[in-house]
């Protein structure tokens, strides 16, 4: 993949607890500049949307643990949309995935979905997760009618791998995320099935391909 074909296919990102108001600029720019997307923390999406009008924002939901309320989780959502975001990412609860409670999770999931236009995908947390669960997540965002399942917050143990994109694809469009940082990485990922990467290392990977 060249530079064009693989920049629109990036999330570029910065989530971190100490993330100020000049990091997510720096983000902004540099989405601007090699045409990706971006990903920020919720509080900063209001001005990102004055700012760079022109980039396809992301936020999270829910973030990092997934176990808020699902009122919280849904209003969460819908403050964003409303400040600016043009996409959400919201962290599944695994808690009750593990419990068993799959409709719980899908209801949740399906709630937010309803209150916002603009396309929601599920973090699963895949390094949290059996093989089984992570199928069973896959299948209460589908029911929910998410638009993507995630692999991970990159807050937990371990991040994207090839096994888990493959398996997710199954069931929905996968943004793979955590622990990406080449240009071979993510071009690996998509090989696997990922239609996006989430990465903080977005103009390495980039600035990494043929242009």
């Amino acid at each position: 993949m060249d530079r064009d074909e693989l920049a629109p296919a990036i999330d570029h990102t910065v989530l971190g607890p100490e993330t100020t108001p000049a990091d997510v600029e720096r983000v902004l720019d540099e989405a601007d500049e090699y045409g990706m997307n971006a990903c920020i923390p919720p509080c900063y999406v209001a001005s990102a949307a004055d700012s760079h009008p022109e980039v396809t924002v992301a936020t999270v939901v829910g973030f990092p643990h997934g176990n808020n309320a699902a009122d919280i989780k849904r209003r969460e959502g819908v403050v964003a949309w409303k400040s600016g975001a043009d996409e959400l990412d919201v962290v599944a609860n695994v808690g009750r995935l593990k419990a068993g409670e799959d409709d719980a999770v899908s209801e949740e999931i399906a709630e937010l979905v309803a209150a916002v236009p603009v396309p929601v995908k599920v973090i699963c947390e895949a390094p949290l997760l059996t093989e089984g669960e992570l199928r069973r997540a896959c299948e209460a965002a589908r029911e929910a009618d998410a638009a993507m399942v995630k692999t991970a917050t990159g807050f937990a143990d371990g991040g994207a791998t090839l096994d888990d994109v493959e398996l997710m694809s199954e069931y929905l469009p996968v943004k793979a995320s955590g622990g990406i940082g080449s240009y071979e990485e993510a071009v690996a990922m998509i090989e696997a099935g990922a239609e996006r990467i989430g990465a903080s290392s977005g103009v390495e990977i980039v600035e990494g391909a043929p242009e």
